[in-house]
């Protein structure tokens, strides 16, 4: 690489911002912490905390309740939980932060699953007083089957345990060994009281035993930059651009985002599903004329050989392609109230490309909380999480979810109203090889859809 590739990586790499999700049992405090994190941090307007004060006392509490700060729906306050998924945008000087509130109810596991899919980092709640338990594991499970990077284990309400650090000590050990049965590489487990403020933002004067980095100083911290050089480019395609105009009779270029890695002009890329291949000749950039592009730009590329390419195809490297096919098999969570059935007819969703699709089977259900499976379910409920089979109308190029987390992710579509069904991710469930399940057997005609 030169050394202009090499300080194009550079300024790539650096990142200001991290996504993260947080998600907890309940009661464990999880919004009273990240209430605390807002507050303490001054990411919290003066209106905002006036209107939490007021909410506070006529609840007949003396000190603002800072979980009122994310639990912003009216059952939410009336119950003391959370309900659904609350987005926050907070910066402090060394770092930008969106930040997903997830539920901790079993019955919201497919909120849990909507925020951690974009997220860099978890933070994952545990009552001091209670240690790992089912939702605990269920938690983890989650964010290992959706290759969260980075997970922290915040031991909350150690002021109601004395502060002791073999309490402490006992659950960072029992979750660390959980995590790393799923696949999860790191854990970084903080001991802190959301309630009094102990380790959250400022260090706790309680604990002197702790060494470690704050919940705050570890957000601003945690490497979260990567190489994208690293990673396989793929461009989906959004819009062709045929202006046909007086000034650019032949021109065609292909707009859209970079989903991962990087192009560069000059670059031998073939065109998926259809396998055809061409070279980069140009690539605009915010109107300007750039010879290197990397995810997540928008950028509009154009080719030496006028191909038929339209939305929905895949741009990739030629020695790096994804593997193109109509037999899809993949750990899915169902979002919808309405079942997922064998036999199915679905739309399938995958970057911008959508087609027909029928489920042909589903091998098992995951059970969360040991990690068993449930052979041949028949059907997928709200909130579970099992591996289906799904066979499209025309070839997907598809990466393991584990290699992209873009390009290998898809939603199912009802065709019907157009509700989003279910969410799916590609390959394996877990980074851990050994829980592969079985493969699926042939399933039965198609029933009238030609595909």
């Amino acid at each position: 690489m030169s050394t202009a590739e090499t300080a194009d990586t550079a300024a790539i790499s650096a990142t200001s911002l991290l996504r993260f999700a947080t998600a907890g049992s309940v009661d464990d405090g999880k919004s009273t912490l990240v209430g605390r994190l807002l507050h303490d941090s001054k990411s919290v307007l003066s209106d905002q905390l006036a209107a939490v004060e007021l909410a506070s006392r006529n609840r007949g509490q003396s000190a603002p309740d800072l979980a009122l700060l994310t639990d912003g729906l009216r059952a939410e306050r009336e119950q003391g939980i959370t309900i659904d998924v609350a987005y926050r945008y907070f910066a402090t000087p060394r770092r930008r932060f969106i930040l997903a509130d997830t539920p901790g109810h079993v019955q919201y596991t497919r909120n849990m699953v909507t925020g951690a899919s974009t997220a860099e980092l978890a933070i994952i709640l545990v009552d001091a007083r209670n240690g790992v338990v089912e939702q605990t594991r269920r938690h983890a499970a989650v964010a290992a089957l959706l290759r969260v990077p980075q997970v922290v284990l915040a031991v909350n309400k150690m002021d109601l345990v004395g502060y002791a650090e073999p309490v402490f000590a006992e659950i960072a050990a029992e979750f660390t060994r959980y995590a790393a049965s799923l696949g999860i590489a790191e854990v970084t487990p903080i001991p802190i009281s959301a309630l009094a403020g102990d380790n959250v933002v400022a260090p706790s004067a309680t604990m002197d035993w702790y060494g470690g980095p704050t919940v705050l100083e570890h957000l601003e911290t945690v490497p979260v930059a990567h190489d994208p050089s690293a990673e396989p480019a793929r461009f989906p395609v959004q819009y062709v651009i045929r202006p046909q105009s007086a000034e650019h009779p032949d021109f065609r270029g292909y707009a859209g985002q970079i989903a991962s890695g990087v192009l560069r002009v000059g670059d031998r890329v073939t065109v998926q599903p259809s396998g055809r291949t061409s070279e980069i000749t140009h690539i605009d950039a915010l109107g300007q004329s750039v010879d290197v592009a990397w995810a997540p730009q928008s950028v509009t590329v154009t080719l030496a050989d006028d191909l038929d390419i339209s939305r929905g195809d895949l741009i990739a490297p030629t020695e790096s392609v994804a593997p193109a096919s109509q037999d899809l098999t993949a750990t899915v969570c169902h979002l919808h109230d309405r079942p997922l059935t064998p036999g199915a007819r679905v739309l399938l969703k995958h970057t911008t490309r959508t087609v027909k699709a029928i489920v042909k089977e589903i091998p098992s259900r995951l059970t969360l909380d040991d990690l068993s499976q449930h052979p041949e379910p028949g059907r997928l409920e709200a909130n579970d999480i099992g591996r289906v089979v799904v066979r499209t109308a025309e070839p997907l190029a598809l990466d393991d979810y584990a290699v992209s987390r873009t390009t290998g992710s898809f939603l199912l579509i009802d065709p019907a109203d157009g509700a989003t069904l279910t969410a799916g991710m590609a390959g394996e469930a877990f980074a851990d090889a050994a829980r592969r399940p079985g493969a699926s057997a042939e399933a039965d005609s198609d029933d009238g859809w030609d595909f």
